[in-house]
């Protein structure tokens, strides 16, 4: 049976506990921060989360940090959206102050397309609260093709490794954008030479709207093979997909 594409493929209302605040896998929570972006991608699975608010309030994270403190097999958190470094510098500060009081988190994980999407949004502020708390950051960037990289966002890479922040790199595959061998050798060499590392090469979720940018499971897997003899294997991004229910993002 061929699988539908609807508004929430990754059954991502099922995992969410509290609002905001997504429980996957064993370790990890994810903090949905707020539902703005700089842009937004017509193959974003959660383009259509989250409509009628736009940051996470007070009370909500209250109850958030509750949730953490009480599972203390939680060891990272996660912060997804929207985007959330679309937020002011002294809101996020205080909620990565907050985070860091709740001593069994041991790591902090951003997921972000400002530093492609609008790279001068990354400003000094908002470093120095990224940089503010006992955590040293991961910030998993989002970029589909070389051509996203230019002078601004080199500059900006260089701004957030020289403050000590770990950079790596997501994309998604996308029929026409970035699925062929050349274009992909390509992205991960443009990202080597800015010091971030390739992590993950999605497959694409099936959210309603999305379905011209497909890439089959058998043409991924072909990249995939002629990706590991073209580069070496740190550059070479792991495929993956997500399916609901399982306890892990599945490689292919």
């Amino acid at each position: 049976m061929v699988e539908k594409y609807t508004l929430d493929p990754l059954k991502e209302k099922q995992v969410e506990l509290l609002p905001g605040l997504l429980h996957k896998y064993y370790g990890r929570a994810l903090i949905l921060l707020t539902n703005e972006c700089a842009t937004y991608c017509p193959f974003c699975f959660r383009k259509h989360f989250l409509k009628d608010k736009k940051q996470l309030s007070l009370s909500e994270l209250n109850k958030i940090y509750a949730y953490l403190r009480q599972n203390n097999n939680i060891s990272e958190v996660i912060l997804s959206g929207g985007d959330p470094l679309f937020v002011k510098a002294e809101y996020l500060a205080k909620v990565l102050a907050d985070l860091a009081e709740i001593h069994h988190l041991k790591r902090l994980r951003i997921h972000t397309r400002l530093p492609i999407a609008d790279p001068s949004l990354i400003n000094a502020e908002l470093i120095a609260a990224l940089i503010s708390t006992r955590f040293k950051p991961v910030l998993v960037i989002h970029c589909n093709h070389a051509d996203e990289i230019d002078e601004k966002v080199i500059a900006t890479a260089e701004s957030l490794r020289a403050a000590g922040i770990i950079l790596l790199n997501q994309s998604v595959l996308l029929h026409g954008v970035n699925d062929s061998v050349k274009t992909l050798v390509n992205l991960s060499e443009k990202l080597a030479e800015i010091g971030v590392m390739p992590y993950y090469l999605h497959l694409l979720d099936k959210v309603e709207g999305a379905e011209y940018f497909a890439v089959s499971v058998t043409k991924a897997r072909t990249l995939q093979r002629k990706l590991r003899s073209l580069l070496p294997g740190y550059l070479v991004p792991r495929l993956v997909q997500e399916i609901p229910g399982e306890k892990s993002k599945t490689l292919l």
